[in-house]
Formats: C-alpha cells, sequence, structure tokens
C-alpha cells in the first residue's frame, strides 16, 4: 500500500497553472455556517479539501472603525490570520490579514497622517473590495489543490477568497483559502512573498 501512494505522489503533475481570478463585486455578502475536520490532502486532491467553506465555519467579521488592537485581539481569540471587513448590512467592505498589521502599512499611516499607532483604524490598513482579486466557486470545483498553491504563489498572498453568485446575482464569499491551512494539510512549507506570522508576533505588535 506505502508503495502505491509513493508511485502516485511521483506521478503528480510537477506544474499547476494558477486560476483566474477577478475582482469582488460591490456590497458582496457572505455565508454564515450552519465544523472543520482538517484533513490531509496532496497537491492533486480536490480544491475543496483544503477550503475553509463558510456555509459549514463561521466567519469572522471586523468593522471598518475598529482599531488596530481589536484586529490582533480577533485574530488570536478565533486563531485565525485574517478577517472579512463588513457593515451592519453584511456588505464585505475588505479584507485584513496578519500580514497587514505585521508589514509596512501600519507604520506608513502614521508617517502621513501624523497619528500615533493606537490611533490606526481598520480601514486605514485593510485591503478594500475594489482591489481584491477573488476565484470563482466554479472553477474550484474542479481545481486541485496545487492549482490553489500556484495561484497563492503568484499573487504573493498567504489568502484567496472564493465567491459565488446569490440568485440576485449577488457576489457572495462562500469560502477561503490560507497558505498556513494547505501548508498544515499538504505536512509541507509553502512559500509566498508575503509575511507569515505567529500568534506570538501579533500579539507583541498590537502591545506596541
Amino acid at each position: 500500500m506505502a508503495a502505491r501512494t509513493q508511485r502516485r505522489r511521483v506521478m503528480i503533475r510537477e506544474e499547476y497553472k494558477p486560476l483566474h481570478e477577478f475582482r469582488l463585486g460591490k456590497c458582496a455578502s457572505y455565508y454564515q455556517a450552519e465544523q472543520l475536520t482538517l484533513r490531509r490532502t496532496a497537491l492533486d486532491s480536490p480544491a475543496l479539501e483544503a477550503m475553509t467553506d463558510l456555509r459549514h465555519v463561521q466567519v469572522i467579521t471586523i468593522g471598518p472603525d475598529a482599531s488596530f488592537a481589536a484586529v490582533g485581539m480577533a485574530m488570536m481569540r478565533n486563531v485565525v490570520r485574517s478577517l472579512l471587513v463588513a457593515d451592519e448590512r453584511r456588505c464585505v467592505l475588505g479584507i485584513i490579514t496578519s500580514s497587514d498589521i505585521l508589514g509596512e502599512k501600519p507604520m506608513q499611516v502614521v508617517r502621513e497622517r501624523g497619528i500615533r499607532h493606537e490611533e490606526i483604524a481598520v480601514r486605514d490598513i485593510m485591503t478594500p473590495w475594489d482591489r481584491l482579486e477573488v476565484l470563482g466557486m466554479k472553477d474550484v470545483l474542479t481545481a486541485e489543490v496545487g492549482h490553489v498553491v500556484a495561484t497563492l504563489k503568484r499573487a504573493g498572498r498567504q489568502h484567496a477568497l472564493v465567491v459565488e453568485a446569490d440568485t440576485n446575482g449577488r457576489h457572495m464569499i462562500r469560502g477561503i483559502f490560507s497558505a498556513s491551512q494547505i501548508a498544515r494539510q499538504l505536512e509541507m512549507t509553502i512559500d509566498t512573498t508575503q509575511i507569515a506570522s505567529t500568534f506570538a508576533e501579533i500579539e507583541a505588535v498590537i502591545a506596541h
């Protein structure tokens, strides 16, 4: 059995093409969960095996006016490295990731606006909806994990959102791919150019 598994892995295609990405629609929303069990995957496993499906896992959101410290606390409390930024109508305004709070954005805001670190709000450092490149659920349904890895590497990102349209044609965020989660499932390192982070680093930054 082990020999067959080894031969199968050797036959895995060496190159995967990135999936098609497109801009997130205005006032896109997201699904509410109805549990995620991480399963071991391979590069040629169905991409869905590595996607966090928001029909089954509760999405964590934060408001655009929340403080810099609130972002880090929410990430640590929920053990996640990305949060959807949404308003009271559940319109997605953007996404904020651990890379945003650990990277250069906060200091740029401090310098450009002459404010203190603790005065930074989510809207100051998030990636707004109109700059988000997302994946279509129909493409993900036929893709393999390797395609997702290639997409994240090409974009230099740790996360990718997956959307589908509801009956009115409105974008609904159906799922999220995370490079760190995929790496755990593959039991290998996935190197994107975006900053990887630990929760200890996040805690240190918000305590700054």
